[in-house]
Order: C-alpha cells, then sequence, then structure tokens
C-alpha cells in the first residue's frame, strides 16, 4: 500500500512544480533525472532520497507503478541531484521492506504511517 494515485497525479502537476527548485537541496529528498520510455523525453521528479553504502535508496512514496520508477528500471540508470550535486546512478531494484531498514529509523515511523514499504536501491557509477 502507497499513497493514492490520485495524489500523485495532483503532486506531479502541482506540487512537484513548487517543490522540484528546492528538493535537490534539503536532507532526505532529491531529483530523479530520467528519460521517458517513449517520448524520450527528460524528466525531473522529486523523491525521498537516502544515502546507503555504494549508492542510494529511493522511497516509493506511490508504489511501483509511478512513470518515473519504470521509465528508471527501463532505463537501467538515472541521475540524482542530491544536495545540490548531481551523482550518475545504475542497477535500479526494486525491494519490498516491511521493516524500512534502507532508510534512517526516524524517517520509519512515517513511511509506515503512509504505508511505503517499496523502495528503488540504486549504485553509485563509477566515476
Amino acid at each position: 500500500m502507497a499513497l493514492p494515485r490520485g495524489l500523485a497525479a495532483f503532486n506531479r502537476r502541482v506540487t512537484n512544480h513548487v517543490t522540484g527548485p528546492f528538493a535537490g537541496r534539503l536532507p532526505g529528498f532529491g531529483v530523479v533525472v530520467h528519460r521517458g520510455r517513449r517520448s524520450g523525453r527528460e524528466y525531473r521528479s522529486p523523491v525521498n532520497a537516502f544515502v546507503t553504502t555504494g549508492g542510494y535508496v529511493l522511497a516509493l512514496t506511490y508504489g511501483t507503478e509511478s512513470d518515473w520508477v519504470k521509465n528508471v528500471m527501463a532505463a537501467g540508470n538515472c541521475d540524482l541531484v542530491n544536495r545540490g550535486r548531481t551523482v550518475h546512478l545504475t542497477a535500479p531494484e526494486i525491494v519490498h521492506d516491511e521493516t524500512r531498514r534502507y532508510v534512517p529509523g526516524p524517517v520509519r515511523p512515517l513511511l509506515r504511517a503512509l504505508g511505503v514499504a517499496d523502495f528503488m536501491r540504486l549504485t553509485r557509477a563509477p566515476s
């Protein structure tokens, strides 16, 4: 269970345009830069992003069916703007984790309350 898809549509049209400019600078947030599977167009999607050993984990607050998730999985890579820096990430993997062990302890209760237990793990590409 994740947040409702209707809320995702609203956020895509409204909230993302407001939060997008600063999401790549705030702790716990980032902006995924990805290409559309069919259009080839570049998109920027604000996400909850957390550093892990060797890469990042992104909370899939709207589930695995979000367009940005499908785009990254299809491409096998993306860029993440996190704290003002752009990092190239590869090898996306969807992980279902009811314990939410990939995110910091203080974030777990909030994600649990929102019903978020799906995550995307990505590896930092060699520079």
